[in-house]
């Protein structure tokens, strides 16, 4: 089968034939028809620590199972599936260490054919192409669990997102809004900012704006940070007393000053999340189909040009998710 291989340590990606597997007694053969790209991919990537062995690429993706092992009794042959890549995380209330994701260093998705075990799987609801189906998951559980479980967004808040743009930021977009939050997004980008309006945003600020002075007299309730250095500064000035932020990626750098008389003062909250388990993924699907939410899509590439699908996210370009076709 074609796949994007991740060569580790000398952190070159290629495009090339690799054996197909076969299931074991609890996993499940999908043939791709779709994958999508995360900000994650680019992580792995340039992460110096990574020096295993190869392989392939990819946490997103959405198929149709060609085979099945002896014990999976819950799917069918030729079943449309979405997957989910957070591997062996059950509950929301028992967080792992760290979250084993699908795509490094278990084999992902920039291929024709992946294996997962079979509780990584969720039947395709059917108002989701296979494009969407495809770009869904990573993102939508990283928002989900960072606004439900994590923030506790209840209709009526006030949610900030700085940075709209990537998938994460446009879920949180519109899930929030599905509940019937305020929410304010920030970007340099004009026309981010007016598709973000187009989406349900309330209010939209330039990065470069006086936040503090456009948000007085409506502090937010929430914030969700993937900024990390640039923007984290600004966030106590426009938070409530008691406010929270959940910080998710570090996308302009992982240290920041913060006051810790603001802090206790006012008593904010400042939490951390990646990810989702199962228990919240199942959550997170139940609520897309009851409001028919749809991931929005940026552009489509097909499986060997790769290398511009990864560029467009490296520079930021995207609104919304970037697609991989694999249906070769």
């Amino acid at each position: 089968m074609k796949a994007v291989i991740f060569e580790g340590g000398n952190k070159e990606l290629v495009y090339k034939d690799v054996p197909i597997g076969i299931p074991k007694a609890d996993e499940v053969k999908i043939k791709l028809k779709t994958a999508g790209l995360n900000r994650r991919d680019l992580f792995i990537i340039s992460d110096s620590s990574n020096t295993d062995k190869p392989c392939v690429l990819g946490s997103d993706g959405a198929g149709i199972i060609v085979d099945l092992g002896e014990n999976v009794t819950n799917f069918n042959l030729n079943d449309e599936v979405i997957i989910n890549p957070s591997l062996r995380w059950k509950s929301k209330k028992a967080a792992p260490d760290v979250p084993e994701i699908l795509g490094s260093p278990t084999d992902g998705t920039f291929a024709e054919y992946v294996i997962v075990p079979k509780e990584n799987l969720t039947l395709k609801p059917s108002f989701l192409t296979w494009e969407e189906a495809g770009v869904l998951s990573l993102s939508a559980l990283t928002a989900y669990r960072a606004l439900f479980t994590k923030g506790a967004l209840q209709k009526g808040q006030h949610l900030l997102i700085p940075g709209i743009g990537g998938g994460v930021a446009t879920f949180a977009l519109m899930f929030a809004k599905s509940i019937g939050a305020k929410v304010t997004v920030t970007s340099r980008d004009t026309d981010k900012l007016e598709k973000a309006k187009k989406i349900g945003a309330d209010c939209l600020l330039n990065t470069n704006d006086d936040w503090k002075a456009t948000l007085e007299e409506c502090k937010v309730d929430l914030i969700l940070d993937s900024i990390g250095t640039a923007t984290f500064s600004k966030y106590f000035d426009v938070l409530k007393p008691n406010g929270t932020v959940v910080n998710f990626g570090q996308s302009s750098g992982a240290d920041i000053n913060l006051s810790l008389k603001e802090l206790f003062f006012s008593q904010f909250n400042i939490l951390g999340t990646s990810m989702g388990s199962k228990e919240e993924f199942d959550e997170m699907i139940q609520l897309i189909s009851k409001h028919k939410i749809k991931p929005i899509i940026d552009q489509k590439y097909l499986l060997r040009d790769y290398r511009k699908a990864l560029a467009r996210m490296s520079d930021g370009l995207q609104f919304g998710n970037i697609i991989l076709d694999i249906d070769l």
